[in-house]
């Protein structure tokens, strides 16, 4: 076993033990121009979205997806993995949705998105116990009272408060992966209408992305917590 997969293992486990959550914590990692795949993940049979790669691992899959294994371009898009089609920038194609009241704040939305500064050719995603690698961002998705705990995790050192930025569209692709690579902070989403049609994101689900630089200092204060102040919290 690597350093590397024995590490992520460690941290997998505290993080679904601690925090009583529903499903594995995910590893994703963007493939950057000139990068090796790490070795080991396939190809799913057909394409499938972003966003279904993410739920899936969450139940104990794992993926190697090139851009030609990607069914969503929006997605891939916000992580800069495909070019913003001309639709999708001019808010055309979300307006057709039936959400925005115009094509301009649809495009809006788009225009404001957060898109990682590399340009990236694929991705990995697995449960974070599998990883053999290093990822750019695990992310958890479950019920509220689960997913508030990233919220005394980032304060716990420096203090201060926790801003989260979200939209009616894009939260496993944006919101949970390029906001926090982007930021450099852990991001929550309330889930959106492509998760909520196309995944088995539950009703009672959030979703939130962590940067992988971050995990080890959580996972050592989640250890804290759980004999400490966990232990005076209501959990379901």
């Amino acid at each position: 076993m690597s350093e590397i997969l024995g590490k992520n293992q460690e941290y997998a486990e505290v993080m679904k033990s601690v925090l009583k959550l529903r499903g594995e914590p995910v590893a994703i990692r963007l493939i950057r121009e000139g990068e090796e795949y790490p070795a080991g993940y396939s190809e799913p049979e057909g394409q499938i979205s972003h966003c279904q790669a993410v739920f899936r691992a969450r139940g104990g899959e794992s993926f190697k997806l090139p851009l030609s294994s990607e069914n969503c371009m929006v997605g891939a898009s916000a992580m800069n993995m495909a070019p913003t089609s001309e639709k999708v920038a001019s808010g055309e194609f979300h307006a057709g949705l039936g959400i925005h009241d115009s094509a301009d704040a649809a495009g809006k939305m788009i225009s404001e998105r957060m898109i990682p500064d590399f340009k990236s050719v694929g991705e990995v995603v697995c449960p974070l116990k599998d990883a053999d690698f290093i990822p750019d961002v695990v992310t958890m998705e479950d019920i509220p009272e689960r997913i508030y705990w990233i919220v005394p995790l980032a304060t716990a050192s420096q203090g201060g408060r926790v801003t989260f930025t979200t939209s009616p569209f894009q939260c496993a692709c944006e919101d949970i992966v390029s906001v926090p690579i982007c930021t450099g902070k852990p991001n929550i989403s309330l889930g959106c209408f492509g998760c909520r049609k196309k995944t088995d994101m539950k009703s009672d689900e959030l979703a939130c992305g962590i940067p992988y630089s971050m995990i080890p200092d959580f996972v050592e204060h989640l250890r804290k917590y759980e004999s400490g102040i966990m232990t005076k919290a209501k959990r379901d």
